[in-house]
């Protein structure tokens, strides 16, 4: 079995770092695995880069020119919109790389262009890491479920009209992918009912199979060793926020964790809790939380996270949606117990008072009572730790997930459409 994935990029976002996991899982199992990507940071001899110099000389232009559709939106929402309008020569790619089967990821930012990939040879399995694969251009729908028609009146647009950008993308995937020989693979049980009640996939596979980590590199180490690399107190309980895009992803919900966070600090936790961020250096003016908040910057290697993850007390995931977010089940592997809200995938991970707190969604108050929850019985907490770590030895595993897929392979290659 020959595979290639396809993602635009090996390090830059979850679904890159996701992606190339997936791809060390495949090399540990023995399977034949590259990644062929549009902007490539490892050293890794196993992944192609698909620019040359030429195409990073045309950068710049070819940016501008992918992202004009949207300027007819003025008042659009500030969130990312996908047309994938621009051609591509992936198919040229490819066909020399002569793949088993192909496995997309996140194919945006002028990656591959919709219309391109009946022109692949191979069988599709595609990873879904948002909803944008299904919709007309977002990337989440928030509360709208136009998705399930043919979208058109657009709410992140900002459009009123049936016939608007959404929906022009929405054809041509009709157009486009109705005769694919594709299966869908989604990392979340909620992902995956999005999927199945979409207008483009109903009539698709839909499979569910989790992320998985490197237990190895996520994995408990002592607390007090952690604390002092990163210079971080003995004597408190360390509360931990971070993702990608730190702060300032309105997705990742950081808004909903401060009033959590100085409810706390009034109800008598001031003086026993201090707050880390990864993902964001601090700002000119840091909201007023109660304590003091340490802020790490960008973080990106494995053994960096694996530390911070290891200093905490409690990973607070306030997404206000999300599918399998890897901060969470890195911070589980550590044996770290985790609060979110009970949203998208985070019920997939996070088991209720057994290895963290689901709150009601966007209840700050609820969310700082499960802060406190986890953390005010010592007992009670190391056994949170002890599930935490258990979830992600049965569960999310590299290996597990690896076979999982390599079972899918095989049958859609077996089974040619």
């Amino acid at each position: 079995m020959k595979v290639v994935l396809l993602n635009s990029s090996d390090s830059e976002g979850g679904a890159a770092r996701a992606a190339y996991r997936l791809h060390q899982g495949f090399q540990g199992i023995g399977v034949s695995s590259q990644m062929l990507v549009k902007n490539k940071s490892s050293g890794d001899p196993s992944v192609i880069s698909s620019q040359n110099s030429i195409t990073n000389k045309l950068d710049k232009i070819i940016s501008t020119l992918y992202n004009s559709p949207l300027r007819l939106y003025p008042e659009r929402r500030p969130v990312i919109f996908s047309t994938e309008w621009f051609p591509d020569s992936l198919d040229v790619q490819i066909s020399q790389i002569k793949p088993d089967i192909i496995n997309l990821h996140w194919v945006c930012g002028g990656y591959l262009q919709v219309e391109s990939m009946p022109r692949f040879n191979q069988p599709l399995v595609w990873t879904l890491h948002d909803m944008w694969p299904f919709t007309g251009g977002c990337h989440y729908s928030e509360d709208c479920d136009r998705y399930t028609q043919s979208c058109g009146s657009c709410p992140q647009l900002h459009s009123k009209k049936e016939s608007d950008l959404s929906r022009w993308v929405w054809q041509r995937k009709a157009k486009a992918w109705k005769n694919l020989n594709l299966t869908l693979v989604s990392p979340s049980i909620w992902l995956a009912k999005c999927a199945n009640s979409s207008s483009l996939f109903k009539d698709f596979r839909v499979e569910v199979i989790p992320y998985g980590i490197n237990t190895q590199k996520y994995k408990p180490i002592n607390r007090q060793w952690a604390r002092e690399i990163l210079n971080l107190p003995q004597d408190k309980q360390i509360v931990l926020f971070g993702s990608a895009g730190g702060t300032g992803d309105r997705w990742k919900g950081f808004n909903l964790l401060v009033p959590a966070l100085q409810s706390l600090s009034k109800s008598g936790w001031k003086d026993r809790i201090e707050l880390v961020v990864f993902g964001s250096s601090e700002p000119e003016n840091p909201v007023e939380l109660g304590f003091k908040t340490h802020y790490l910057g960008r973080l990106a290697d494995d053994i960096s996270l694996a530390t911070v993850y290891a200093a905490a007390d409690i990973f607070v995931a306030p997404s206000v949606i999300d599918n399998l977010p890897n901060t969470v089940m890195e911070a589980l592997g550590c044996g770290i117990p985790c609060a979110a809200f009970n949203i998208g995938g985070l019920p997939d991970m996070i088991e209720h008072c057994s290895n963290g707190y689901l709150a009601q969604p966007y209840e700050t108050e609820d969310l700082a009572r499960g802060i406190a929850w986890v953390l005010e019985d010592p007992d009670r907490h190391q056994k949170l730790c002890t599930r935490a770590r258990q979830k992600v030895e049965k569960e999310f595993t590299l290996d597990i997930q690896a076979n999982r897929y390599l079972s899918i392979f095989n049958d859609v290659v077996s089974t040619p459409k």
